[in-house]
Order: C-alpha cells, then sequence, then structure tokens
C-alpha cells in the first residue's frame, strides 16, 4: 500500500463554484413519482447544478479561484505551483492548468500540471502538490479540482443522468514548520476500469461514426459510447469492500485514535453507500456531512465542496481533525488525515 506522511504543509484556505443552473430529480420525467420518491431517498441526491452555455470546468475553478486569493489577501505573482484535477479538460491538449496559470495571472516560473482523476481525485492531488510543498519548500500553492460531468451524461440514461452534477473548488496551501503531518493511503486497481468509463474518444476507441449513436441498452437507459457507462452495483461492492480497510490502515499507519477526529467527509457519491461505509468504521452520523442532496455526485470536487457548503462556519475560526476519502473511477481510492487551523472558505459561489 503506498502509505505515507508528509510535513510542513498546511491547508489553508477553500473555495468552491457550481453553475447558477439547476435541475431537481421532482421534475425528471423518466421516472415516475414513486421512483424518483426512491431515487432521492437511496442515494440522497436530490437537486444538481448543470452547466450551460459551453462553461467549463476551468471556468468554474477560475472564479474559485479569483474569490479565494482575494480572501487570503494573497498576490498571483507568490504562487509557486498549481494542480489541475479532472477529467473534463478544456482540450485533448494543452494541459488546462497551464492555461489557468496565464489566466489567472499567475508568473511564468509557476509549476503547472494536470492530473487525470475523478472520485479520489482531490485526494491524489493534494497528496501531489503537498509533496511537492514539503520537499522543495514551495511557498504558496493552488490545487484545482472539479468536472463539469454533464458533457458526457445522456439525459435518456436514468442510470447516470440524476446522479452527477457540475462543480469546481480551489484549495490553496502553503509550506509551514509549524503545523500537523498530512497522512495518506492511495490505491488503485485497474481490473475494474469498465465499471465507470466513456469507451470512446481515446486512442483505445477514438471516435467514429458509431460513437455518437445511442442504442438503448433496456428499458431507461440509452446512451451512445460517447457517453458516460456506470455500472452501480460494481461501484458500489467496490466501495464497501475497500474504503474502510483503506482508513483503517492509516488510522493503524498514524497511530491515531479514530475518534479523535472531528469530521469524516467522504466523496458525495451515494447516500446508502456512504453510509454503510460510515457504520463500519463506527464514526458518529454527526461528524459525517452531506452536500449531495444540493449538488449531487460532483466528482472530484465533491469533498471541498461539502467542506465549503456544509462546515464554513465551523472550520474558520478554530482548529479541526478530518478524515477525507474519495473512491470510484478507475478504479482508485484514497484516504488522508490531516488537521486545519482557521481554514478560509469562502461561500459557494454561482457562475451564470
Amino acid at each position: 500500500m503506498a502509505v505515507f506522511k508528509i510535513n510542513n504543509v498546511e491547508m489553508v484556505g477553500i473555495s468552491a463554484c457550481v453553475p447558477k443552473y439547476q435541475e431537481s430529480n421532482w421534475d425528471y420525467e423518466l421516472l415516475s413519482e414513486s421512483e424518483k420518491k426512491l431515487l432521492i431517498n437511496t442515494t440522497g441526491i436530490e437537486n444538481r447544478r448543470i452547466a450551460q452555455n459551453g462553461v467549463t470546468t476551468s471556468d468554474l475553478c477560475y472564479t474559485s479561484a479569483l474569490a479565494l486569493l482575494k480572501k487570503l489577501k494573497w498576490n498571483p505573482n507568490e504562487i509557486e505551483l498549481i494542480v489541475f484535477v479532472s477529467q473534463s479538460p478544456d482540450y485533448y491538449l494543452p494541459a488546462t492548468s497551464i492555461i489557468m496559470q496565464d489566466r489567472l495571472g499567475l508568473p511564468k516560473t509557476t509549476m503547472a500540471f494536470d492530473i487525470n482523476l475523478g472520485c479520489s481525485g482531490y485526494i491524489y492531488g493534494l497528496s501531489v502538490i503537498s509533496s511537492l510543498i514539503s520537499t522543495t519548500k514551495i511557498k504558496k500553492a493552488l490545487l484545482l479540482a472539479g468536472d463539469v460531468s454533464s458533457f458526457s451524461i445522456n439525459k435518456k440514461d436514468k442510470s447516470t443522468f440524476p446522479l452527477f452534477g457540475d462543480g469546481a473548488t480551489v484549495t490553496a496551501l502553503s509550506y509551514s514548520d509549524n503545523c500537523a503531518p498530512m497522512h495518506f493511503n492511495l490505491q488503485s486497481d485497474g481490473s475494474g476500469h469498465q465499471a465507470i468509463i466513456i469507451p470512446d474518444g481515446g486512442l483505445r476507441n477514438p471516435l467514429n461514426d458509431e460513437s455518437f449513436v445511442e442504442k438503448q441498452i433496456e428499458k431507461g437507459i440509452v446512451r451512445s459510447r460517447r457517453n458516460l457507462k456506470l455500472e452501480g452495483m460494481d461501484i458500489f461492492n467496490f466501495s464497501l469492500r475497500e474504503v474502510a480497510p483503506n482508513i483503517n490502515k492509516l488510522i493503524e499507519f498514524a497511530d491515531e485514535d479514530i475518534d479523535s477526529y472531528n469530521y469524516f467527509v467522504m466523496h458525495q457519491a451515494n447516500k446508502i453507500m456512504n453510509e454503510s461505509i460510515r457504520k463500519k468504521l463506527k464514526i458518529d452520523k454527526e461528524k459525517t456531512p452531506y452536500s449531495m442532496r444540493k449538488y449531487g455526485n460532483t466528482s472530484s470536487a465533491s469533498i471541498p465542496l461539502t467542506i465549503v457548503s456544509e462546515l464554513k462556519n465551523d472550520v474558520e475560526h478554530t482548529r479541526k481533525k478530518f478524515i477525507l476519502t474519495g473512491f470510484g473511477v478507475g478504479l482508485s481510492w484514497a484516504s488522508v488525515l490531516l488537521t486545519t487551523n482557521n481554514l478560509t472558505c469562502t461561500e459557494v459561489l454561482e457562475h451564470e
């Protein structure tokens, strides 16, 4: 297992941005009223924010970054590193992070690169950016994480359309000699890569005349090979099998008491699934915030979005200990133990 400790890195602030346009699962015409009620009760997802008029993940990140830099009173010229975690980049190439360096007015000395990960992406991104800060003593860095998942979702696919929302976040990190270490546990299993996949569009299956042809898979599920395919039960079984042991191993490695943590923030995938994980770990319900009812599954944005949406007032003026965990597409799963001191959070911003 990739279990390790990183010293001298402090999480300073988080901002989050979602599209202004909202869709409600109560209005989803492919489901009957009883099916809508069952979906919302089991998944915990009632509303989702959907990007309009060509708005991209980087546009949401841009809005988030400007607000966070202003609230922290950080000068863009002081930023030395920017990492963009997403599976919905602006272009196939170049890397979106490099475009963001220019858009945000960061200096040409800024290191910038992308990471192609989804559900576990925020934790993986934290581990990479924190490792660089710790080893190079970079003073200030930005982690951009999020997705506009709606670009790949077919509205006629009831197995995916009611679940995913769009959103993006920015996390500010800095080098510090006076902060608690972060502990990480990162894992992967590529044998399950077919469980969440967009089959066509890469080099393995290049776009062709058949890529956009919609086919009925079963009743209520119509999609093309350019749409996201989700095998829900495979993900459910994987998550229940792997996530709790990952966290228990991390707690053991860090020689910590799980009860000493203030909050357990999970990737916002599915309420029943997440609650099953929480119960396995015997973590109090009061320590486990959810934002999925308002925003749905927002991929790599879901963990920081939940912190901003649900915990802002509690974390801004005090010390808090967090367990964060992300799991899904890849298959990939990862957890981190970290401590914040007076974490600065914006409101959840809205993008037209």
